[in-house]
């Protein structure tokens, strides 16, 4: 498509019939020329090709465009450091953002396709496994928007986290194939590849000038090939770049071992090497797993650091300013290696002194926590590290004494805070400490919510804070509405544009306009036909995959997320079951009827939640096929939970489950999707809940539980779980009925773990919680059964997320964290 042409369909909503036909012989030209096929044999992925291929042809000016103003001007690049980038499927996403949705679905439909089948043919790429990645996903999205450049760095897994599925109520585990019939999106650069070292030795030297250096021999070497792909922003012409490595060897085999004739361990080499990239977060509890996920997050920061110093080089005499041209952002602790990397460039490559490089890899880089849980900050062991990175080893400890040195200084004598403050965990088997590597080399660590930020400073990096105060900011989390309505929800989308217009796309806030028409009947008789429509969609997606009906007029509370214990996905099972014995006990008891849907992964080898999406399927199993219980009480588990998946979920939800033990959710973000969406959420006082009630107001938003602070002195108490049990006839009732094996065909010992871990430790206080749990649901009840009402309080947890927009966390970290600014891209005729 020639670059005039691309300009008319860049603003033009009404194409002509010319304009049509000139898209649909793109179509069938990248159909025939790309894909090798005619119409009369090509699949649904062929014409999904053809179609993603001729909007990608729409988009290659601008991309050119704003990767030559980069290298041109004298701009600061935003890089995101990221282990994964949850991005979702391209198609529909790229057509909201080019603002040409009317002129693609006129040229499909003209050209006898159904462009809803080719969306949904479309394979979701396997980046990342949750709300991390979607995190990187939705900055990349608003950093376009926002006309910052930027550039995303990460791996090219060959392979996702995996598919689930659920076979006789248990999660399998399935490969997935994510690039198996290709990837229309992404450009290879092998011409921009670079080299990564592993293992082997360090050698001391003195160069020319009679200067200490240091020189790596590695063991072997592995080769980084970028691919990149567009990320578009909303009707702008600025298009920024995803890149993302993958591995290969440097030779293709062993020609020795070949003529020997050991044709299987020639090629061995590049089989372990190319392993690099093949798959999304290993388990990494073997020591295999463990080297292999330390190779990723070298293998992936050393690649885009040589990128960025390459690019700079090229633009650049020298390195002095990079820090002024290039803001390096850490998404959590898997890029902090990044840190060592960056100071062995600059030293042992480019020869700067120590404390001139330590000064730009300190104004270089910044780093986002993501976790309150101290077992959940990263650390290796010092042994893998040595045998794969000796030369990150020796700067890391360059880096520890220097900055040790400092501490030491401020608190004489404290012995605790150094060891606290240690890059090396010195108090048994010696680990390096990838968070304080993090916080030592960044100039800027933030949290991702006010009350993150808070137990932050007070917990797992409070020794950080006292000695950095100045560091320390805060940056709530966002989601982009582009994707999480506009995408997600047409219907709700063409609704509110039908009263406020469109404005509120690339402003969030301005759906506070919303609140003009809260007293208008008929806008709130709208609001509920829209929401009952996408829940009749929802309904029949769960018939046709699921086999089972669900009623679209009950109420649909919903809890998807990753399964883990702290999640508290059980203590949505107690409630449910507590239905389920006062139902059995009084059939004409006065319930809302409620469809409970969950979805979300479990780690492979995390045996307990494995288990409890066991027993959430034993549990439907049982209420679900109940004559007595009939439709009251429904249990769906969705396999397999994505992007697609969510796009499917958050519209038609009543009800938003954000219940994990306070003090454990450090932020949250499909909180703000499903309250975006219109569902109401019932939460503890954690993360963004707290954020979330104080915008939407107390009384639109169902709080119980203990309070973080109540958390913690309940636990100084020595908690003891079994009392709630002996003292709570109802919720002894529950955890009887489940211990004696009615949920599992007599077998009482199935899910005896989950019993013994509730009575006995129960680290999450889920019995602790179950009452007001139950309580606040007993409200929720109350308040669904008045729908004029509920729509109320809808309609206000719609018109009052504008906080939570990424747009709004973005442009917080370009004005707090990073200094960097807007471009301006020209279309070219």
């Amino acid at each position: 498509m020639n670059a005039s042409l691309s300009k008319k369909f860049a603003t033009e909503n009404n194409p002509t019939k010319s304009e049509i036909e000139t898209l649909q012989r793109a179509i069938f030209d990248n159909l025939f020329h790309i894909q090798g096929k005619s119409p009369a044999i090509a699949t649904k992925n062929d014409f999904y090709m053809a179609v993603a291929y001729t909007v990608r042809d729409h988009l290659l000016q601008n991309w050119l465009n704003t990767i030559q103003t980069n290298f041109k001007e004298n701009v600061k690049i935003v890089c995101y450091l990221s282990a994964e980038f949850l991005v979702g499927p391209h198609l529909s996403n790229n057509l909201i953002n080019l603002d040409i949705e009317n002129s693609i679905y006129k040229a499909v439909k003209e050209s006898g396709l159904d462009i809803q089948e080719l969306i949904d043919t479309e394979k979701e790429p396997g980046l990342g496994s949750g709300g991390l990645g979607r995190l990187a996903a939705c900055y990349m999205d608003s950093l376009s928007s926002l006309e910052i450049p930027a550039i995303g760095y990460g791996i090219r897994y060959e392979f996702g986290i995996f598919n689930q599925k659920i076979r006789d109520g248990w999660q399998v585990e399935i490969t997935d194939k994510w690039l198996q019939q290709g990837n229309p999106w992404e450009v290879a650069r092998p011409e921009a590849s670079v080299t990564v070292n592993f293992g082997g030795h360090t050698e001391p030297y003195t160069d020319e000038y009679g200067v200490y250096r240091v020189r790596w021999v590695p063991e072997y070497v592995v080769k980084g090939i970028p691919y990149d792909t567009p990320v578009l922003g909303y009707k702008v012409n600025i298009i920024n770049t995803l890149r993302l490595w993958k591995s290969e060897a440097c030779e293709s085999f062993d020609f020795q071992r070949f003529d020997l004739g050991d044709y299987y361990e020639a090629v061995n080499s590049k089989v372990n090497l190319e392993n690099i990239s093949a798959v999304l977060y290993p388990n990494d509890e073997p020591i295999q797993g463990k080297k292999l996920r330390l190779q990723q997050q070298y293998f992936f920061v050393s690649c885009s650091l040589q990128d960025m110093i390459r690019t700079h080089l090229g633009k650049n005499p020298n390195l002095d300013n990079f820090h002024e041209q290039w803001a390096a952002q850490m998404n959590d602790t898997h890029p902090a290696v990044g840190v060592a990397e960056l100071m062995r460039l600059l030293v042992d490559i480019h020869h700067y002194e120590w404390d001139q490089a330590w000064k730009i890899v300190q104004n270089t880089f910044s780093y986002t926590n993501h976790s309150l849980l101290p077992e959940a900050l990263e650390k290796w062991p010092l042994s893998v590290f040595i045998q794969l990175l000796p030369r990150i080893v020796e700067i890391i400890y360059e880096i520890n004494q220097r900055f040790l040195e400092r501490v030491h200084i401020k608190f004489l004598g404290n012995t605790e805070k150094l060891s606290n403050l240690s890059l090396i965990d010195e108090s048994g088997a010696k680990y390096v400490r990838m968070a304080n590597l993090a916080c030592v080399g960044s100039h800027t660590i933030n949290s991702v919510s006010s009350l993150h930020s808070k137990l932050l400073k007070e917990t797992v990096l409070r020794d950080f804070y006292e000695l950095f105060p100045e560091k320390f900011i805060n940056v709530t989390n966002g989601v982009t509405p582009r994707r999480w309505i506009v995408q997600s929800n047409p219907r709700l989308t063409q609704l509110i544009k039908e009263k406020i217009g469109d404005d509120w796309i690339k402003r969030l806030d301005k759906l506070q306009k919303l609140e003009d028409f809260i007293d208008d009947s008929s806008f709130r008789h709208q609001w509920r036909i829209v929401k009952r429509a996408v829940k009749q969609d929802l309904a029949d997606y769960i018939q046709i995959n699921g086999g089972i009906q669900v009623d679209p007029t009950s109420l649909f509370d919903v809890q998807v997320k990753r399964i883990h214990e702290s999640k508290r996905q059980h203590l949505n099972i107690l409630h449910i079951i507590t239905l389920y014995n006062r139902l059995k006990h009084d059939p004409n008891l006065d319930i809302v009827p409620r469809t409970f849907i969950f979805s979300g992964k479990a780690a492979p080898g995390y045996f307990m939640a494995k288990r409890i999406i066991k027993l959430i399927t034993s549990v439907g199993d049982v209420v679900n096929n109940d004559p007595e219980i009939g439709n009251n009480l429904k249990v769906i588990f969705l396999p397999n939970y994505n992007v697609s998946l969510g796009q499917r979920v958050y519209p038609a939800a009543d009800l938003s489950e954000q219940i994990a033990t306070a003090g454990k959710e450090v932020s949250g973000t499909s909180n703000m999707k499903f309250s975006l969406n219109g569902a109401l959420t019932i939460g503890t006082f954690d993360g963004t809940n707290a954020e979330i009630q104080e915008a939407v107001a107390k009384e639109n938003f169902f709080l119980f539980g203990l309070t973080s602070s109540e958390v913690s002195k309940v636990k100084s108490q020595q908690y003891v779980p079994r009392h709630y049990y002996e003292k709570n006839e109802e919720l002894r009732g529950v955890i009887d009925l489940i211990s004696s094996g009615f949920f599992s065909y007599g077998d009482c010992d199935l899910f005896k773990p989950i019993i013994d871990n509730l009575l006995y430790d129960d680290p999450y206080l889920l019995l602790a919680d179950y009452q007001s749990y139950i309580d606040c649901q007993e409200k929720v009840d109350e308040a669904y059964k008045n729908q004029d009402y509920w729509s109320r309080m809808s309609i206000l947890n719609v018109a009052r997320m504008g906080k939570f927009s990424s747009d709004r966390s973005i442009q917080e970290y370009c004005d707090h964290i990073w200094n960097a600014k807007p471009i301006t891209i020209e279309l070219q005729s």
